[in-house]
């Protein structure tokens, strides 16, 4: 049954008919690879693996039946590979969202999951968050032991939040599009939208619907808003950032300098991640407007 009328223009319609991948008791070497390739696709976000990229000894694991499919997807997550693909270059809002995406198949709910997945990576690690959600109830009943993840946040079942499907199509841009490459760069997609407690626009993926959908400048040179309030969901809010001891650029880096920003609520987070690199202390954040 199709998930909507305009299925084909809102970029599903290859998750539509799809049945889950799952092994299966007394399954063959080439099963246990279409296993291990749904896994790398899914988890990985659509993310091009090289041959030396790929874990050889976990897939030996899998492939000999010492470990089960949930096992593989839990080594595949806490693997390097992953961290370099998702943990290390992202703000982590964009990292938690990016595993819900990946181990639940679905957006968040709320900014309270956010929260309890921030908190358990600072005081407990990466490893521990990611146990967290392969762990859950909720993993156990959607995919258990034996199927791949997939992609849940497209169905809308009795008990469901109707912001998880919406949310969803800004996590997921196209079956052919990957998790690193897409126009918004490393931001958080939902943070806007999670804070507020609102819906998210649907915006179709890439390739289904006709025409580009509008997205603010990466680097916000652009006005976000137009004759008022753009329709990308952008807020009248303003922040300013109090920054202690930024080094100045060039070399020696020696001077070091205060200085306050003034940025919109979308900008916030990528601000906050530029004055890290930058070396600085966050003095204060408060309301501008």
């Amino acid at each position: 049954m199709a998930i909507t009328n305009a299925a084909s223009r809102l970029g599903t319609t290859a998750y539509i008919n799809a049945s889950p991948t799952e092994l299966r008791p007394n399954f063959s070497a080439e099963d246990a690879q279409i296993v291990i390739s749904a896994v790398y696709r899914h988890v990985l976000g659509n993310d091009y693996v090289m041959a030396a990229e790929r874990l050889v000894a976990l897939e030996s694991l899998l492939t000999n039946g010492q470990i089960t499919v949930r096992d593989f997807v839990r080594g595949v997550a806490k693997s390097e590979l992953y961290k370099t693909k998702f943990l290390y270059p992202n703000f982590h809002t964009r990292v938690i969202e990016l595993n819900f995406k990946h181990l639940l198949g679905r957006a968040p709910y709320s900014e309270a999951e956010v929260i309890e997945h921030l908190d358990r990576y600072q005081n407990e690690g990466f490893d521990a968050d990611i146990d967290s959600y392969i762990d859950s109830d909720e993993y156990e009943a959607s995919f258990g032991d034996a199927v791949v993840p997939y992609y849940r946040g497209f169905e809308t079942k009795a008990g469901d939040q109707t912001t998880g499907f919406t949310r969803m199509f800004r996590l997921y841009r196209g079956y052919a599009n990957s998790d690193r490459a897409q126009i918004e760069g490393n931001n958080s997609r939902l943070a806007a939208e999670l804070a507020q407690n609102s819906a998210s626009a649907i915006v179709g993926a890439s390739g289904g619907n006709e025409g580009w959908a509008y997205r603010p400048s990466l680097k916000g040179t652009m006005a976000s808003r137009a004759f008022g309030r753009s329709s990308t969901g952008s807020t009248d809010r303003l922040y300013r950032v109090e920054v202690a001891a930024v080094a100045a650029p060039g070399y020696p880096k020696v001077r070091r300098s205060n200085r306050e920003y003034i940025v919109s609520y979308e900008q916030l987070s990528s601000t906050l991640q530029r004055i890290n690199k930058m070396g600085g202390k966050v003095a204060s954040v408060t309301i501008a407007q």
